[in-house]
């Protein structure tokens, strides 16, 4: 029996924090789903096929690692894709309350469905992709929170004034 997880998120951008979740997830699972939700409320800074090329560039190999979109309830998509579980990443406890609510709700939804939680290893606990974002576009460093071509498209997208 193949153990698969859908390890949803916008990853805009993909953190190394979100990358060290994926590499723990796949010690768990024999393959994982990286679902990249399509949020209508969010206006990306990046393409999906641009995230999806940082994670395969930070994740290095990739082979039991599958990407895809969805939309609307993610457990209808963990159904299609036909997985158990779902995994998150927990940095604090807002984090918790938010997920908390989901989870139950996802459970209500789909009981045949888990959700697993990883803790954030701890060098990457105060990192988000919003945070990240929002220290690039004010020209501030954020190397070593994502990964190399994270952090150069980045400088593409904000670059630094020359003044």
């Amino acid at each position: 029996m193949t153990r698969v997880a859908v390890y949803p998120g916008t990853f805009d951008p993909i953190t190394n924090g979100h990358l060290d979740i994926l590499r723990r997830s796949l010690v768990i699972f024999d393959r994982v789903i990286v679902a990249i939700g399509e949020n209508v409320r969010k206006a990306p800074l990046f393409t999906v096929a641009e995230r999806v090329g940082f994670i395969r560039d930070g994740l290095g190999d990739t082979s039991r690692v599958e990407f895809d979109t969805f939309s609307g309830l993610l457990v209808d998509f963990v159904k299609r894709r036909g997985a158990t579980t779902i995994v998150r990443g927990l940095r604090a406890l807002a984090d918790f309350e938010y997920e908390f609510q989901f989870t139950h709700m996802n459970r209500r939804l789909a009981p045949g469905i888990d959700t697993m939680f990883l803790m954030t290893a701890e060098e990457h606990f105060y990192v988000s992709s919003s945070l990240v974002k929002e220290v690039a576009g004010f020209g501030g460093d954020v190397a070593g929170l994502v990964p190399v071509a994270v952090q150069r498209a980045l400088e593409q997208k904000y670059p630094k004034d020359k003044t």
